[in-house]
């Protein structure tokens, strides 16, 4: 590993790496008032799968990740490929929470000309992302070739391929898994937001994924399984994957669809409805009032 890039906001690669639970808590719910926040003001897009992997996207990039907010392109850094491209309110809240941008950027999202867009793009300009991502069930191959190519550089960067558990209904999905264990892709690690829920209803309805975890082992994969919203869980399992060698690891993180705000939870309906009016400030009280028991204690 190289050392800690120059300029490095807060000294992510090694100073903000294992930060107090208390800390990270407090980043992942100012993580949820930026994702309801630009929800709000745009009128449109997806918050139930934005917050339910708000505090898994939080322990990723305040935590684990080797990254250089400064410094976008930096050769060294481990790559997040965000899979689940419509869920992006949350990566563009954490990255912005990282330095990459001001969050006064934010208020742009699915604006016209904007550079956060209601799928990531590559394109757009918007430093952090790694690729275009929206079309589901992508994004675990794309993560396959990128650990591949690392190896082949001989390097320990690392890949993170952030999934949504509808997504999986997809066969690339399946495709790119059976690649990654028979190449035993150690340096990969793929983050499952397992909410049970997906546009059309729950995953048992839609299309059952169970025994879930044990298609994963059958694949050859080392199977986490964590609360994905429990910051001691989700910090083990990311730890637990780097540890693992001979084969690519999976985390699947037992969420609630729009944790964090009382009336979205576990509510399908909120996969892709943007709340107005009075619902709109119940989101936001819930969440200030996170905000302030953190505070508080």
């Amino acid at each position: 590993m190289g050392d800690d890039p120059e300029g490095s906001h807060y000294g992510f690669a090694c100073i903000r790496r294992h930060m107090e639970i208390k800390a990270l808590e407090k980043i992942a719910a100012q993580v949820r008032l930026d994702i309801v926040t630009m929800l709000c003001q745009a009128g449109s897009g997806h918050p139930g799968g934005a917050l339910s992997a708000a505090d898994l996207m939080t322990g990723l990039y305040f935590d684990q990740l080797k990254h250089n907010p400064k410094k976008p392109d930096w050769p060294e850094r481990d790559l997040v490929i965000f899979s689940k491209g419509h869920a992006c309110p949350v990566l563009y809240a954490c990255l912005a929470e990282a330095g990459y941008f001001p969050r006064e950027e934010l208020l742009t999202l699915r604006k016209f000309g904007s550079r956060l867009q209601g799928h990531p793009g590559k394109d757009h300009g918007l430093p952090g992302i790694e690729i275009s991502s929206g079309s589901l069930g992508q994004g675990l191959s794309v993560g396959v070739g990128a650990a591949l190519a690392n190896r082949l550089a001989k390097n320990d960067r690392r890949v993170y391929v952030i999934l949504g558990d509808g997504e999986c209904d997809s066969g690339q999905v399946w495709e790119a898994a059976l690649s990654a264990g028979h190449f035993k892709l150690d340096n990969l690690c793929a983050v499952v937001d397992y909410n049970k829920l997906q546009i059309d209803g729950s995953n048992e309805e839609v299309m059952g994924l169970e025994p879930f975890a044990q298609k994963w082992r059958d694949f050859r994969w080392e199977v986490i399984d964590c609360d994905g919203h429990s910051f001691p869980e989700i910090l083990a399992a990311y730890r637990r994957a780097k540890e693992t060698k001979g084969k690519p690891s999976v985390l699947i993180a037992r969420t609630l669809k729009g944790k964090g705000v009382s009336f979205m939870e576990n509510q399908v309906c909120w996969h892709g409805d943007v709340p107005k009016g009075e619902k709109a400030e119940i989101c936001f009280r819930d969440i200030k009032k996170c905000l302030e028991a953190l505070d508080e204690d």
